[in-house]
């Protein structure tokens, strides 16, 4: 069994506007993460967010919901939030991020199927020569993941276990792309901001 978990609740601050709703291709940013992820073979996807409007998209495609009550620890607190309230029997968390609006099922579904060759490695999707997500931890690290502090995600964990990493090369490098800044929202489909 697999856990999704997208990552819904940061401040937007290098925007200073509420990416996640923002247009893609006339779909918002986010719920094109959440089409994928319950279009994929997830066995549960849980969106952890802090404001409402965020929370109320999940609501929509009938998603556990997770409020992530400390944002402002930064990123370690939303994967903490995600990972204390996925199944407990989970072999596996998936991490994906709300502002990578082109991730597909078909990546996810490439990225589960190598996990579950192995459950004891770390999978990471490969664009081009750059790692980026979703990424798949092993529920034995569980204990690694909880331990995490401060604005620091999955990679404070995988710089330690580099010899537990599975790398899958992605051909579409499109589906890499986050959107943090204005000019990155520009290079989408939803055009000029």
């Amino acid at each position: 069994m697999i856990s999704g978990i997208i990552l819904a609740s940061g401040f937007s601050s290098r925007m200073k506007r509420e990416k996640l709703t923002l247009a893609v291709d006339g779909i918002p940013m986010l719920e094109r993460v959440i089409r994928a992820a319950t279009a994929s073979t997830l066995d549960e996807v849980m969106l952890v967010y802090q404001k409402d409007e965020i929370g109320d998209l999940g609501q929509k495609y009938h998603l556990s919901l997770v409020r992530n009550v400390h944002p402002e620890y930064g990123q370690s607190a939303a994967v903490k939030a995600g990972v204390k309230c996925a199944c407990p029997e989970s072999d596996g968390f998936m991490f994906l991020v709300g502002d990578q609006p082109y991730v597909s099922a078909v990546t996810i579904d490439r990225l589960i199927a190598v996990f579950n060759k192995d459950m004891r490695r770390i999978v990471i999707p490969v664009y081009g020569s750059r790692r980026g997500n979703p990424v798949i931890f092993p529920s034995s690290l569980k204990r690694e993941l909880l331990l995490l502090e401060g604005d620091v995600g999955g990679r404070a964990v995988i710089d330690t276990m580099k010899n537990l990493i599975s790398l899958v090369a992605i051909q579409d490098e499109r589906e890499a792309m986050d959107v943090d800044t204005d000019e990155a929202y520009e290079n989408t489909k939803g055009g000029p901001v």
